[in-house]
Protein backbone atom coordinates (compact mmCIF):
# COMPACT_ATOMS: atom_id res chain seq x y z
CA UNK A 1 0.00 0.00 0.00
CA UNK A 2 1.79 3.04 -1.04
CA UNK A 3 1.76 6.00 1.72
CA UNK A 4 1.28 9.91 0.94
CA UNK A 5 2.61 12.88 3.15
CA UNK A 6 1.41 16.03 2.26
CA UNK A 7 3.73 19.04 3.26
CA UNK A 8 2.31 22.02 3.67
CA UNK A 9 3.28 25.62 1.18
CA UNK A 10 4.02 27.14 4.13
CA UNK A 11 6.77 24.69 4.85
CA UNK A 12 9.12 27.14 2.87
CA UNK A 13 8.00 30.21 5.03
CA UNK A 14 8.87 28.61 8.49
CA UNK A 15 11.86 30.81 9.43
CA UNK A 16 13.95 28.35 10.20
CA UNK A 17 13.60 26.83 6.81
CA UNK A 18 13.96 30.27 4.71
CA UNK A 19 16.97 32.11 6.80
CA UNK A 20 19.03 29.47 8.20
CA UNK A 21 18.59 26.00 6.14
CA UNK A 22 20.96 25.06 3.77
CA UNK A 23 19.46 23.79 0.91
CA UNK A 24 20.84 20.71 1.70
CA UNK A 25 19.07 21.11 4.94
CA UNK A 26 15.98 21.75 3.50
CA UNK A 27 16.53 18.82 0.98
CA UNK A 28 16.85 16.35 4.25
CA UNK A 29 14.08 17.92 6.32
CA UNK A 30 11.84 17.20 3.26
CA UNK A 31 13.08 13.38 3.20
CA UNK A 32 12.90 13.23 6.87
CA UNK A 33 9.06 14.41 6.36
CA UNK A 34 8.41 12.09 3.34
CA UNK A 35 10.68 9.04 3.47
CA UNK A 36 8.72 5.56 2.58
CA UNK A 37 9.56 4.86 6.43
CA UNK A 38 7.13 7.50 8.09
CA UNK A 39 4.43 6.88 9.99
CA UNK A 40 1.40 8.65 10.93
CA UNK A 41 3.01 9.28 14.46
CA UNK A 42 6.31 11.40 13.27
CA UNK A 43 7.91 8.81 14.92
CA UNK A 44 9.80 5.49 12.99
CA UNK A 45 12.92 3.43 12.89
CA UNK A 46 15.43 4.36 10.44
CA UNK A 47 18.84 3.77 10.09
CA UNK A 48 21.43 6.48 9.26
CA UNK A 49 22.72 3.92 6.62
CA UNK A 50 19.38 3.71 4.81
CA UNK A 51 19.18 7.75 4.95
CA UNK A 52 22.89 7.76 3.08
CA UNK A 53 21.84 5.21 0.83
CA UNK A 54 18.65 7.17 -0.14
CA UNK A 55 19.76 10.29 0.24
CA UNK A 56 22.82 9.52 -1.87
CA UNK A 57 25.31 11.29 0.50
CA UNK A 58 28.06 9.92 2.78
CA UNK A 59 27.13 8.44 6.43
CA UNK A 60 29.20 11.25 7.52
CA UNK A 61 27.09 13.66 6.32
CA UNK A 62 24.15 12.11 7.42
CA UNK A 63 25.76 11.83 10.95
CA UNK A 64 26.31 15.84 10.46
CA UNK A 65 23.36 16.58 9.33
CA UNK A 66 21.44 14.07 12.37
CA UNK A 67 23.44 16.88 14.93
CA UNK A 68 22.46 19.70 13.56
CA UNK A 69 19.13 18.97 13.22
CA UNK A 70 18.81 17.78 16.83
CA UNK A 71 21.42 20.28 18.63
CA UNK A 72 21.13 24.10 16.77
CA UNK A 73 17.57 23.24 14.81
CA UNK A 74 16.18 20.98 17.44
CA UNK A 75 13.69 19.43 15.39
CA UNK A 76 14.40 15.91 15.82
CA UNK A 77 15.22 13.71 18.30
CA UNK A 78 17.31 10.32 17.95
CA UNK A 79 17.42 7.08 19.82
CA UNK A 80 20.49 5.40 18.30
CA UNK A 81 19.66 2.31 20.63
CA UNK A 82 16.08 1.81 18.91
CA UNK A 83 16.65 3.58 15.49
CA UNK A 84 13.84 5.82 15.87
CA UNK A 85 13.45 9.03 15.25
CA UNK A 86 11.27 11.61 16.22
CA UNK A 87 10.02 14.51 14.31
CA UNK A 88 9.24 17.44 16.60
CA UNK A 89 6.89 19.26 13.77
CA UNK A 90 5.35 16.05 13.14
CA UNK A 91 1.80 17.73 14.40
CA UNK A 92 2.10 21.19 12.55
CA UNK A 93 3.96 19.64 8.77
CA UNK A 94 1.62 16.64 8.44
CA UNK A 95 -1.16 16.41 10.55
CA UNK A 96 -3.82 18.04 9.26
CA UNK A 97 -6.97 15.96 9.04
CA UNK A 98 -8.42 13.73 11.26
CA UNK A 99 -10.99 10.68 10.97
CA UNK A 100 -11.46 6.97 12.75
CA UNK A 101 -9.27 5.66 10.31
CA UNK A 102 -6.24 7.56 11.10
CA UNK A 103 -7.03 7.82 14.74
CA UNK A 104 -7.07 3.59 14.66
CA UNK A 105 -3.79 3.71 12.86
CA UNK A 106 -2.37 6.17 15.80
CA UNK A 107 -3.20 4.06 18.25
CA UNK A 108 -1.62 0.89 16.34
CA UNK A 109 1.56 2.47 15.79
CA UNK A 110 1.92 4.15 19.02
CA UNK A 111 2.30 0.38 20.24
CA UNK A 112 4.85 0.38 18.50
CA UNK A 113 7.30 2.79 19.64
CA UNK A 114 10.19 1.67 21.20
CA UNK A 115 11.14 4.28 22.99
CA UNK A 116 8.25 6.31 24.47
CA UNK A 117 10.59 9.08 25.51
CA UNK A 118 10.05 10.14 22.31
CA UNK A 119 6.10 10.78 22.04
CA UNK A 120 5.57 13.62 24.18
CA UNK A 121 8.30 15.13 22.49
CA UNK A 122 6.18 15.04 19.32
CA UNK A 123 3.15 15.27 21.11
CA UNK A 124 4.30 19.29 22.08
CA UNK A 125 3.21 20.13 18.03
CA UNK A 126 0.25 18.32 17.92
CA UNK A 127 -2.84 20.50 17.95
CA UNK A 128 -5.53 18.76 16.97
CA UNK A 129 -7.10 18.12 20.17
CA UNK A 130 -8.56 14.19 19.31
CA UNK A 131 -5.14 13.89 18.16
CA UNK A 132 -3.70 15.22 20.93
CA UNK A 133 -5.99 13.01 23.37
CA UNK A 134 -4.72 9.86 22.09
CA UNK A 135 -0.97 10.53 22.61
CA UNK A 136 -1.80 11.56 25.96
CA UNK A 137 -4.07 8.68 26.35
CA UNK A 138 -1.19 6.46 25.36
CA UNK A 139 1.57 8.01 27.79
CA UNK A 140 -0.95 7.76 30.84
Amino acid sequence: MEKYRMVRSDFWKNPIVLKEMTPEDKYFYLYLLTNSRTTHIGIYPITKKEMAFDLGVSLESVHLLMERFEEHYQLIRYNSKTREIAIKSWGIEILQKCGKTLMDCICSELKEVEDHTLIPYVLESIHMEEIRRLYEDFLN
